[in-house]
């Protein structure tokens, strides 16, 4: 039992991840009708949003090591400690949940960009000069990535604070050997509000009813004189800013590198797809599906029946799902039944 309950939450918490990317992948198709397999790349920019504002915090100059006093020494000791000492170190510790306030505007300006500049254009081109287009702009943000942070992937530290791990057992009457890791657990969280609040903002909002509205007649919506093309291209962005949230809490999880974009692009894809292209909610619900069964999959006793299966688990299922029902398991009727 212990070891199924930790492999839930390991499926919850990598569910996590892949239901914020296919939640903003699913907003993009939902509105615009556009196949972005650039969506990935935004995931790696947040990432490399917590790295820039790691190096930011940590820049700094050689000062004299007065612990050696027999000549001469100096070190490295960043600005912000010398400027406010053990604040400063505070603050250095709290990078990757600080880094949010700077990936926010960041990752909202990428996607206004990537919208106007690029996306608008194949509004109404076919989904295959989408996808060609979109994925050439992601291998042109990776390489760009690659030539400014190298090809190795760069470790971030968690805060010192939720640095070990929580003792979760003592919490459901399982006793104190059952921990789990205190980072994987706030993302878990922060993927929970996150998704909360973009289910919120388009429930609980006029501008996010308007854009509902939209994403189900664009052309009606449009005859009442509102001007839909503004809203969609917000929502490119808001998009932009979920997905890039998920790699900022991601980084201490899995360290940042040039090719993760691509490596959850192709599962992100297949969770909308299981999930109901233009469904929203089945978007998530199939992230966190498909998040547990990899999680199980990859355990040793079931690896050791069926070598590889934790490999292709989510495609094997992707395949049953949509054999049996072809508008995925929420999908909107008609869409992708033709």
């Amino acid at each position: 039992m212990d070891a199924i309950f930790l492999q839930i939450l390991n499926g919850l918490d990598k569910g996590g991840a892949y239901a914020l990317i296919a939640l903003g992948l699913t907003l993009v198709f939902g509105t615009l009708g556009v196949v972005n397999f650039a969506h990935g790349a935004l995931f790696m920019l947040g990432a490399f949003c917590s790295v820039s504002f790691y190096k930011l915090l940590t820049l700094s100059k050689q000062v004299k090591d007065e612990s050696i006093t027999f000549f001469d020494a100096f070190k490295e000791q960043p600005y912000l400690e010398i400027w406010f000492g053990d604040y400063g170190t505070t603050i250095i510790d709290l990078a990757v949940p600080l880094s949010i306030l700077f990936a926010i505007p960041v990752m909202l300006l990428i996607g206004l960009i990537m919208e106007r500049g690029l996306i608008r254009h194949f509004y109404k081109r076919s989904h295959a000069e989408q996808i060609l287009v979109t994925f050439g702009l992601a291998i042109v943000l990776q390489e760009v990535i690659k030539s400014m942070f190298g090809a190795n992937p760069i470790p971030m530290p968690a805060p010192e604070i939720v640095s070990g791990s929580a003792p979760i057992g003592v919490l459901f009457g399982m006793g104190e050997s059952v921990v789990y890791p205190w980072w994987r657990l706030i993302y878990l969280l922060f993927s929970g509000i996150v998704i909360a609040g973009v289910f919120a903002f388009l429930n609980m909002t006029t501008y996010g009813m308007v854009v509902r509205a939209g994403m189900m007649d664009r052309e009606t919506v449009g005859l009442l004189g509102i001007d839909v093309e503004r809203r969609f291209t917000v929502v490119f962005g808001l998009a932009a800013v979920v997905t890039g949230l998920a790699g900022v809490m991601y980084a201490p999880i899995l360290p940042p590198d040039y090719h993760m974009g691509m490596d959850f692009l192709v599962l992100s894809f297949v969770v909308v797809v299981v999930g109901g292209m233009g469904s929203l909610g089945g978007a998530v619900a199939a992230g966190f599906l498909l998040g547990i069964l990899q999680s199980f999959a990859s355990m040793n006793e079931v690896k050791s029946i069926i070598p590889g299966i934790d490999q292709v688990i989510i495609y094997l299922v992707a395949v049953v799902i949509l054999l049996v029902r072809p508008r995925g398991l929420l999908g909107r009727k008609g869409v992708m039944e033709d």
